[in-house]
């Protein structure tokens, strides 16, 4: 099968220049790989380094808790960040956590070969799911020690299948396996890997330590003026037409902020033409007068944790559509009720605050306008909502410690 699979990729290699072309995404995909082992010549790997595999923002965030760690517990070391996609290249390049950060090389066993031995890192670790077979067959050939952070498995992947020998191959060169819940540790038992710990998800360490930060940003303090506030973040075009008639129909002493997770201007204003309510943008705001407004689009990045930090209420986007449901443990750290659309099946963070209450799932604009309603009018309702969420992040952190704890027994 590894002979199949490395034709395949290197098929994918040779026919990715052509859609590239009208693809402004996968011509980033294209381009940044081959600047990566430039890049990589010009960095001294001659001290210690750790490498961290992401395959975008998501899992980058899920390796951040583990990253710290390693600054804090082993100073001399420095990280490598690699990223399959552009989406979590471009938006974290500049990271301060990281002393590097390029794109993750195409799988081929000279590729891998290749970036393995210029890094030659201590340690290696994988977050999540992005499994590359070459990369690791080549780390386990240099006896570099391994591992996987946050795994979650389904029952429905390849590695489970009679055809996923070579992916069942690669999940055994990891020393460890560090998993969010019992049900992936059960499976991978059906698997014969039973070097598993199940230590939950670094992503809620990630977004307890929010609290610890500055999360104050003025312009919102204003904008809010003390009224109920409503954050919707990471929204798509199916969570508006959710929102949009509750917005146009909300009293004044309600106010919103949307942050949509895609910010072309075209997007943003087609947007802030279905809103009847007297709206601006961040990019027009004037801070003296933002409070006279009762809708605020966020039209940049980078904002979103704060802002729901100044929220009473938090619909989070992505799961109106097929996009996938976006971060809610953001919002649940600020013990914040949550709402969300229908299609959230593979995300077990969600099911399990819905059980819990702390979550809501709507499909359609007349089910958003009732729980939203509730939530606005029942201060009681609301609040008891939004401890349940707060609880729920304190109760699953410490996957951080877990990894370290393993560290620092086996180093």
């Amino acid at each position: 099968m590894r002979g199949t699979y490395n034709l395949l990729t290197y098929v994918a290699k040779a026919a990715l220049p052509l859609p590239a072309m009208f693809n402004p995404k996968l011509k980033l995909f294209v381009e940044g790989r081959k600047k990566v082992f430039k890049q990589l010549e010009k960095i001294d790997f001659s001290e210690d380094w750790v490498w961290f595999h992401a395959a975008s923002l998501g899992e980058f965030e899920q390796a951040v808790p583990i990253m710290e760690a390693i600054k804090e517990n082993y100073a001399t070391y420095k990280i490598l960040v690699s990223f399959y996609s552009p989406s979590g290249y471009e938006n974290k390049k500049k990271h301060p956590l990281a002393d590097a950060i390029v794109y993750l090389p195409l799988d081929t066993p000279k590729n891998a070969k290749r970036f393995v031995s210029i890094i030659k890192p201590k340690l290696a670790f994988f977050i999540k799911y992005d499994i590359w077979p070459n990369f690791l067959k080549e780390l386990q050939i240099q006896n570099i020690r391994t591992f996987l952070i946050s795994g979650a498995f389904r029952k429905d992947q390849i590695y489970f299948k009679p055809y996923g020998g070579l992916f069942r191959e690669a999940l055994r060169v990891f020393e460890h396996i560090f998993l969010q819940n019992e049900t992936s540790k059960e499976l991978l038992k059906t698997i014969n890997i039973t070097n598993t710990t199940v230590s939950g998800d670094t992503r809620f360490d990630r977004v307890a330590r929010q609290l610890e930060y500055d999360n104050q940003l003025d312009f919102i303090a204003q904008f809010k003026d003390q009224k109920t506030c409503i954050v919707a973040g990471s929204t798509w075009p199916e969570d508006d037409a959710l929102l949009l008639e509750y917005i146009n129909t909300a009293s004044e002493d309600v106010k919103f902020i949307i942050a949509p997770h895609e910010i072309k201007n075209e997007k943003i204003q087609r947007l802030k033409a279905q809103i009847v309510k007297k709206t601006v943008l961040f990019s027009e705001k004037k801070d003296s007068k933002i409070n006279q407004y009762q809708v605020l689009i966020i039209d940049t990045i980078g904002l979103l944790t704060k802002v729901y930090s100044y929220a009473d209420i938090a619909y989070v986007g992505g799961a109106a559509g097929k996009s996938g449901l976006h971060n809610i443990l953001e919002p649940a750290t600020f013990g914040l009720p949550i709402i969300i659309g229908k299609n959230f099946d593979k995300f077990p963070e969600a099911k399990q605050l819905e059980k819990l209450a702390g979550l809501f799932s709507v499909a359609s604009a007349e089910e958003l306008f009732k729980i939203m309603t509730k939530m606005v009018k029942d201060e009681q309702f609301r609040s008891k909502t939004g401890m349940i969420s707060g609880h729920f992040i304190n109760s699953n952190t410490g996957a951080t410690q877990s990894v370290l704890s393993y560290l620092k027994r086996n180093h």
